[in-house]
């Protein structure tokens, strides 16, 4: 069944809470939710195998949660305080902290400004790029997604974009909106200050995010693993990935 928690404009965001044990946050990427982006790709079962409680969210715009179609909607600040309203409604705080693309960008910032509700910090799908403040052609991508004639999308980015977000039930301008808003990134001299242990993985054939590395060095505690074969969309389910991160909590 479907919980709700209630974020401080009143949008409401949906989430799973799975299994018993120590709590594993998960956020997911850009134009997926929760089911797309860990329950279909098994990482439910991995985790409540493991002896972990799953806590699950759509971010605003996504999923089940609420669309708002204001870019400002999807503030960094304003999307890392519904991670944290979801922590409080699940009682899961302080928890393991595990987000992909866009959710590991907004974790990276809750690590940053509430240290006190991560344990440890895993990210998938983002790398170097990071550091150079940038992930692919936004506005390029924010534009496809609402362009009414597909045809004129040139950019072969974008058109993954788009094609991956008509999946039913995506609302396109909510997407878009997310795409526009500004994105707050850290440079390496306030990761270094984060004391936590980190965990950065990314495929190998990432050409959006970069080798994992760079970023996991920036960190005063980080660890990187490259998935061998795979790309931004692949990396997801990998096991690779799985085995990392169950090895990265217990440890």
């Amino acid at each position: 069944m479907t919980l709700f928690a209630t974020a401080a404009d009143g949008v409401r965001l949906a989430y799973d809470s799975v299994g018993e044990g120590a709590a594993v946050v998960l956020v997911h990427g850009f134009a997926a939710s929760r089911m797309q982006n860990w329950r279909a790709p098994g990482w439910y079962d991995t985790l409540t195998g493991a002896g972990y409680r799953v806590v699950a969210m759509d971010c605003r715009g996504h999923g089940e949660s609420g669309k708002p179609h204001d870019p400002q909607s999807y503030d960094h600040e304003i999307m890392m305080e519904d991670v944290a309203a979801v922590m409080r409604a699940a009682d899961a705080a302080p928890a393991f902290l595990m987000g992909y693309s866009m959710g590991g960008y907004i974790s990276i910032h809750l690590l940053l400004r509430r240290p006190e509700l991560v344990k440890k910090l895993a990210i998938g799908g983002v790398g170097a790029t990071y550091l150079r403040g940038r992930f692919g052609p936004r506005e390029t991508i924010a534009d496809a997604l609402v362009e009414p004639d597909k045809s004129k999308i040139e950019s072969p980015v974008a058109r993954r974009f788009r094609e991956f977000a008509e999946q039913e039930g995506k609302d396109l301008a909510a997407l878009a909106a997310c795409m526009r808003a500004e994105r707050r990134i850290h440079p390496a001299s306030e990761l270094a200050q984060s004391k936590r242990p980190v965990l950065v993985v990314c495929g190998e054939n990432d050409d959006l995010t970069g080798p994992p590395g760079p970023l996991a060095e920036a960190f005063a505690d980080g660890r990187a693993v490259m998935v061998p074969r795979r790309d931004h969309m692949t990396t997801v389910g990998d096991k690779v990935y799985k085995k990392a991160v169950l090895e990265f909590f217990a440890n």
